[in-house]
């Protein structure tokens, strides 16, 4: 799809929410809608290539982590690579939360046929969401991903669908992926767990994997 299908306002940084974001709405609309969440030391814009890639009909909703970090940003505090500073995860994905709520709110989607693409920190966040603000989320893409709450709650996560993909070279983030599956399915999510030929980045055949997943209807609760 080419910039001249969106209109005017698809380059606008919207600030009138707790969280900056820019909102795209292509002409022709599809009823689907992405909620996009970068990765760490960048800003939402680098999610968008992907999201288009994966449906180029949604409207897109392209939110900017709060934390600042080098040139970019992300979503709550780090203390190492691998190791996260828990209060900052509740605050900052409780902040998301009433920021997806009001967004659909005032744009008029529908949470509950959204699917939520999150990469890297913002593919945590997405978990995170789904594990402490149940029933928000139902269906959520993770590329790159782990396990980031010391203590997860047991949440009933059933009728959410969920799709894991990890890259076989991702050597930071790649080992922690069975174990979130294992917390999703002990959760009742259904998971469906892939493995691509990258390291930490996400690419094209990220883009058609989630493609070939979104085919498939959301379970009926």
């Amino acid at each position: 799809m080419s910039a001249s299908e969106y209109s005017d306002e698809n380059s606008i940084l919207r600030g009138d929410l707790t969280f900056p974001y820019r909102l795209l709405r292509p002409a022709n609309v599809s009823g689907e809608c992405l909620f996009v969440l970068h990765g760490s030391g960048v800003d939402e814009t680098t999610m968008l290539p992907l999201a288009r890639q994966i449906a180029p009909d949604a409207v897109i909703v392209a939110a900017r982590g709060r934390i600042r970090q080098e040139d970019g940003f992300r979503w709550f505090e780090r203390i190492t690579p691998t190791s996260f500073e828990q209060v900052s995860i509740r605050a900052e994905t409780s902040a998301y939360a009433q920021f997806a709520t009001e967004v659909s709110r005032r744009h008029g989607l529908n949470l509950q046929h959204a699917t939520f693409l999150g990469y890297s920190n913002g593919a945590n966040v997405v978990s995170s969401l789904m594990l402490l603000h149940p029933g928000l989320v139902r269906q959520a893409a993770l590329l790159r991903a782990m396990p980031v709450l010391d203590k997860p709650p047991m949440t009933d996560l059933g009728g959410s669908r969920v799709l894991i993909i990890a890259g076989a070279a991702d050597q930071t983030y790649g080992p922690f992926a069975p174990a979130l599956v294992t917390l999703f399915s002990a959760r009742h999510a259904e998971v469906d767990a892939r493995i691509v030929a990258s390291g930490h980045e996400f690419g094209d055949a990220d883009a058609a994997i989630v493609r070939q997943w979104l085919a498939a209807p959301i379970a009926v609760a």
